[in-house]
C-alpha cells in the first residue's frame, strides 16, 4: 500500500470507530435510564444519550472537513 492508501485508511478507520463509540454510549445511557430508580441517573442517561448523539453528528463531519483536500486552483 501506498502512503495515502494507508492514510486513507486510518482516517476511514478513525471515522468509523468514532460512529461506533458514540452509538455504544448512546446505547449505554439508553441502559443507564431504564435502570434508573431515582431521578439523579436519569438525568444523567439523558446527558449521556444527548452527548453521543451529538458525538455522532459533529464529529465525523468535522474531522472530515479538516482531512478534506484542497481544491485546486
Amino acid at each position: 500500500m501506498t502512503d495515502p492508501d494507508i492514510t486513507a485508511r486510518n482516517r476511514w478507520l478513525t471515522l468509523t470507530l468514532t460512529r461506533l463509540a458514540g452509538s455504544a454510549g448512546a446505547v449505554f445511557g439508553v441502559v443507564l435510564l431504564g435502570r434508573a430508580q431515582t431521578l439523579g441517573p436519569k438525568i444523567l442517561g439523558v446527558a449521556i444519550v444527548l452527548s453521543a448523539l451529538a458525538m455522532i453528528a459533529i464529529v465525523p463531519r468535522s474531522l472530515a472537513r479538516r482531512w478534506r483536500t484542497p481544491p485546486e486552483a
